[in-house]
């Protein structure tokens, strides 16, 4: 499992959100700056993520984005399985992979679920919160 850019991005998006969440709608531009990112990159991350429903836009002027749900609401889990075609550390695990001829035999096989097991338990247990440092800036954190 290789989390791609796309996925890291979209963490940074949504913990740059928490970290300077009001009630007010924040602009792609401020979060492309703050995170270091393409806006044009960025735009299909966030455009990804209000699909989805995790964000809320608003267009024109005094528009953005926000979070939809307070950040203790959202596991990194969930944002990965927005960005990621795949979590699982080996093919036949995937969500969608044909059934091995070779389960019955695999002894590697209770090897790769319990390792899909712990990847999954762990990304559901940490929050966009867990990641938020309201001690900071919020502006020099990597991902």
């Amino acid at each position: 499992m290789l989390i791609s850019t796309k996925g890291r991005y979209a963490l940074r998006v949504m913990i740059d959100l928490a970290e300077h969440r009001t009630e007010d709608f924040i602009s792609l531009k401020d979060i492309a700056q703050r995170q270091e990112i393409s806006e044009k990159y960025l735009e299909s991350i966030i455009r990804m993520l209000v699909k989805a429903k995790v964000l809320e836009s608003l267009r024109g002027k005094g528009g953005g984005y926000r979070l939809k749900k307070s950040p203790d609401q959202y596991t990194v889990g969930s944002i990965l399985r927005l960005t990621e075609e795949s979590l699982a550390p080996v093919s036949c695990l995937e969500q969608n992979a044909d059934a091995c001829p070779r389960a019955y035999h695999c002894r590697t096989l209770p090897l790769w679920q319990g390792l899909d097991k712990v990847i999954r338990d762990y990304l559901e247990s940490v929050t966009i919160a867990d990641l938020t440092d309201r001690s900071t800036s919020g502006d020099d954190y990597v991902i």
